[in-house]
């Protein structure tokens, strides 16, 4: 399954994160690229689930 972007909104809750500013260059050239208005956070939100879904569990943890 590959990350397709879409626009969304959801309820939301602040948190502050500090991120690589080549991470930060790389995101904002992507959604600059889009067809349609997605903002960094909606971004960083669809990766977000996009690898909870898709990663792979090593174990259970208790």
């Amino acid at each position: 399954m590959s990350f397709k972007l879409r626009p969304d909104k959801k309820e939301t809750e602040n948190k502050t994160i500090r991120f690589p500013l080549p991470l930060i260059d790389r995101i904002e050239q992507t959604i600059a690229n889009e067809d349609f208005s997605i903002s960094f956070s909606g971004f960083v939100i669809q990766a977000c689930e996009y690898a909870l879904e898709n990663m792979e569990h090593t174990g259970t943890k208790k």
